[in-house]
């Protein structure tokens, strides 16, 4: 395979450079940025070859490869690296690398394509920011992979729900040269690449450094536990939160970095450094925490911080912990000869009333008495305006929180209703919209499938593109309401779980997502056709029809799940209510 598209037409048939950086404790830092010149031809080229606008994941991925965070990797992952990175977390060589980044698109987009095409990849914008050199073109297994890396395929992980439903068929590997960095309006000053960072450290002669990574607001608790790890090794302390994508449901990125900001001079002066992560979390548990460990090897850091469930999404659909507390800490001791960077673990840090001091876990005296504050009860206290112990968080850091979540204010959530044509989801709506009105004064906005049709999607078809583009369109706009504290009912046919995922990740940016299935039978649904429709569909005078020509993929873990023939619509609708009350979202 040749890359001589990208050297200049003077030039020789080369391949462009990929710089090597030596990085402060052992290893190789890429940096696959073209020089100058030529970014600014290929980014002239770009316009003419087939293209990707990137989602945030890839986004994500991307600049952390460009800027040599992922070091070694020079791109999306091959067939080869691929396999035995899901197999033995190694790549092809040997190297140890035990993530997939991968570049998954559709199949329309992969038939266009064959070795050794150029692709565009493109920020949310369509501003290309590298090109790809197309070498292989595979159709991984999700599920296996699912269960390699993830050690699960349930999808109450949310690693795992979106490897299953939004990742694309097929992924392209190969080789990336970059034309420019994303774009980043937000915390300029903190966001620095590898290099730069280590220059920094340099300049400061810091040359022990222990990395700390977080997705939460950081509270005492924390500053304890950072304080005494760099304590422990003789280092001083970079905390480096992960900024581009974590689990849903997290404080969003500005709130927590300004909780960071708020913090950092409760530690001694010229000990601690924040600086942020555009890393797409997987929540990948031990996987995740070497992964990690890698790329503050990759940023300078001598010392890795592995605490207790690290990267851990949380309890599975049966209740139990997806992995356990200390599997991140064995895995990476296992590796810790090879890795280039030395792992710190560190237990939990409690508090302990009776001797007013944080103390770790490890430490407790059958006498102590333990104190601990939930994030379910630290949302509580926002929400109510209760108070919340000094003990617990600094009040610098409190203040920001209250700001972002004032009490009593309220939280939008979208209603998204989901079943076969005819099964009541547009009639359990409106009953369930009626019973809402009855009882709050909030906006309620009413995303009905066949408005949805007239408007919102009108040119669209029923193709299964096009189906999953009126979803999205769906989800965008009811993300939209919730942002804004108001209620998005919605009741489309939406048959594909992949888009109904894609809608609830869209929503669960701003507030909550109840799937509710209208399971209602086929039969039922046929016998009660009004429009004629299914008739037509038997016939074969329609195609695509859900049901019938077309499949419906019914959700596996929804929020509600109702038979629209077993009950009155507002007895149903009472029962959907009702939820919405247990959850708090809704008040008396």
């Amino acid at each position: 395979m040749t890359l001589s598209a990208f050297a200049p037409p003077e030039a020789s048939s080369q391949p462009p450079r990929v710089a090597e950086l030596i990085a402060p404790h052992g290893g190789h830092l890429k940096d696959l940025y073209l020089p100058v010149a030529e970014a600014e031809q290929l980014k002239l080229r770009s316009a003419g070859l087939p293209g990707i606008d990137l989602d945030t994941r890839q986004l994500c991925d991307l600049e952390l490869l460009l800027n040599g965070a992922f070091s070694p990797l020079e791109g999306f992952l091959t067939e080869r690296d691929y396999r035995r990175v899901v197999e033995e977390l190694r790549l092809a060589d040997g190297t140890l690398w035990p993530i997939p980044v991968t570049l998954d698109v559709s199949e329309a987009f992969a038939a266009r394509l064959a070795p050794g095409s150029e692709v565009a990849l493109r920020d949310t914008q369509g501003v290309p920011l590298a090109v790809l050199q197309v070498e292989d073109i595979y159709r991984p297994d999700r599920e296996h992979e699912a269960r390699q890396v993830f050690g699960s395929t349930d999808r109450a992980h949310p690693g795992v729900a979106e490897l299953l439903d939004r990742y694309r068929p097929v992924n392209l590997g190969g080789r990336v040269h970059g034309i420019q960095a994303p774009a980043h309006y937000d915390f300029s000053e903190l966001r620095d690449s590898p290099a730069s960072l280590r220059a920094w450290f340099a300049s400061q002669g810091w040359d022990r450094i222990v990395a700390f990574q977080t997705r939460n607001p950081m509270h005492r608790a924390h500053r304890e536990l950072t304080l005494r790890a760099a304590q422990q090794v003789g280092a001083k302390l970079l905390v480096q939160p992960s900024v581009g994508r974590t689990k849903p449901g997290d404080v969003d990125h500005y709130t927590r970095v300004r909780c960071y900001q708020a913090l950092l001079p409760q530690y001694p002066a010229n000990s601690a450094k924040l600086s942020l992560l555009p890393l797409a979390m997987r929540m990948g548990g031990p996987r995740e925490a070497l992964w990690h460990a890698i790329i503050r090897k990759n940023y300078g850091a001598s010392h890795f911080i592995v605490g207790r469930d690290h990267a851990g999404p949380g309890q599975d659909a049966s209740g139990r912990p997806f992995y356990g507390p200390f599997e991140a800490q064995h895995l990476l001791e296992r590796h810790q000869e090879e890795l280039g960077i030395r792992i710190v673990p560190f237990p939990a840090m409690v508090y302990v009333a009776n001797r007013d001091a944080y103390l770790p876990s490890t430490e407790l005296q059958a006498e102590d008495e333990v104190r601990d504050i939930s994030g379910t009860q630290l949302r509580r206290h926002l929400q109510e305006g209760s108070e919340i112990p000094s003990w617990f968080s600094f009040p610098e850091v409190v203040k920001i929180l209250r700001e972002r979540h004032p009490a009593r204010a309220v939280r939008g959530f979208t209603l998204f209703f989901t079943g076969l044509s005819g099964a009541g989801k547009s009639t359990i709506a409106q009953a369930v919209v009626a019973q809402l009105l009855e009882r709050t004064s909030r906006s309620v906005t009413v995303l009905d499938g066949d408005e949805v049709r007239k408007h919102l999607s009108k040119g669209l078809g029923f193709s299964r593109e096009d189906r999953d583009a009126n979803v999205t369109r769906i989800g965008y706009v009811a993300s939209e309401i919730v942002r804004h504290g108001g209620i998005a009912v919605c009741a489309p046919i939406a048959p594909y779980a992949a888009a109904r995922a894609q809608a609830r990740s869209l929503v669960e940016a701003h507030g909550d997502f109840i799937e509710i299935h209208v399971a209602t039978a086929l039969q039922v649904c046929e016998a009660r056709d009004r429009k004629g429709l299914y008739a037509q569909a038997r016939a074969g005078a329609i195609a695509h029809f859900t049901g019938i020509s077309d499949p419906y993929e019914v959700p596996e873990q929804p929020e509600v799940r109702v038979d629209g023939n077993a009950a009155e619509p507002v007895v149903l609708a009472r029962h959907i209510v009702s939820l919405l009350e247990s959850r708090g979202l809704l008040r008396a």
